[in-house]
């Protein structure tokens, strides 16, 4: 009997205290309606971006924000077709974004836990969400093959236009069929390797072969493959697209970076690069400039960052210095 009374004083506590809170908004609105000084009605002007008296002219707002949208529309056609609504769509995603997800924690919207019972539903739903977003194999192989080039692009740090490139080609490849008799890992990696390079920001084999799941082997027989079918232009490796992140990782200034790219063209010029790995010509000016601008760095160091041998860039520095000399710079 006494639980039954304090549950009912306590709704009519609640009951009273939310017609107090619609007494107050309501009292709010009205004051905001009325014109301070006449008592007048207010009025919008949207085209002023001010809010004014239609009695006295008082102008009560000015500047207001227009939370309309950027664009105008003539007919409801055009409407429809302008509006954009909810995320945009993503080539990173096998569905393109469109599909709905339904989050992991069991909680309402208030915060507070599902019961045993809902939890089950729930759960019951996440399944045939999932199922129904992958449909057919095509959609559950680009689901995996989308992943893996996420996963490879994040601990490569590649932008994201690179991974929408890499999500292209593959979608291409999906579409032309040349999936059969090659693992998706494999297609995956080389299409990420080729995005990169078309990108400008590439990254070499060994760095690329570090964080996929097949050999290297396998990457460049399908690199060519995809490249060869798809017929993709991508033009050969430049050294000095990998000085900007040898010289950051060394904590090198700029004017050695500067002076890093000035010996990769000397070596351009007289020919140099002909036949020679970009990566061991881009650590070797690294190593170059470091020395010629008085920065204390280590053959050691640079072969950690640029993942090439020693030798590789005490032999491409010495022939750096080589076509310096015989162009009269340091002169």
């Amino acid at each position: 009997m006494n639980d039954t009374r304090t549950r009912n004083h306590v709704e009519e506590r609640d009951a009273r205290t939310a017609e107090r809170a619609e007494e107050e908004q309501r009292e709010e609105r009205e004051e905001e309606q009325v014109c301070p000084e006449c008592g007048g009605t207010l009025v919008s002007d949207e085209s002023h971006g001010e809010t004014v008296c239609t009695d006295c002219g008082l102008v009560v707002d000015e500047d207001s924000i227009d939370r309309g949208p950027e664009w105008r529309a003539f007919d409801s056609a055009e409407r429809d077709r302008k509006s954009r609504v909810g995320a945009p769509t993503t080539n990173l995603m096998h569905d393109k974004g469109l599909s709905t997800n339904i989050g992991w924690q069991n909680k309402d919207a208030y915060g507070n836990s599902l019961s045993s019972r809902q939890r089950e539903q729930m759960q019951r739903l996440r399944t045939w969400n999932e199922r129904f977003r992958t449909r057919d194999s095509k959609e559950r192989n680009l689901k995996q093959a989308l992943g893996e080039i996420d996963r490879m692009a994040s601990a490569l740090g590649l932008p994201e236009n690179v991974r929408e490139t890499a999500s292209v080609i593959y979608r291409r490849a999906l579409s032309e069929d040349l999936l059969p008799g090659r693992s998706i890992e494999g297609v995956a990696t080389a299409a990420l390797y080729a995005a990169a390079r078309q990108a400008g920001t590439p990254r070499s084999l060994d760095e690329i072969e570090h964080v996929s799941r097949v050999d290297k082997m396998e990457l460049t027989r399908t690199y060519r493959y995809v490249v060869r079918e798809l017929k993709l232009e991508v033009e050969p490796a430049d050294p000095e697209q990998y000085v900007p992140r040898f010289a950051s990782d060394l904590g090198l200034s700029d004017e050695a970076e500067r002076q890093a790219r000035q010996l990769l063209r000397n070596a351009k010029h007289a020919a140099i690069h002909s036949g020679k790995s970009p990566v061991g010509l881009a650590a070797a000016a690294v190593y170059a400039a470091a020395l010629l601008t008085n920065e204390k760095v280590t053959q050691s160091q640079v072969s950690d960052v640029a993942n090439v041998s020693e030798v590789t860039i005490r032999n491409r520095y010495k022939e750096l210095l080589e076509a310096e000399d015989a162009g009269g710079v340091l002169a």
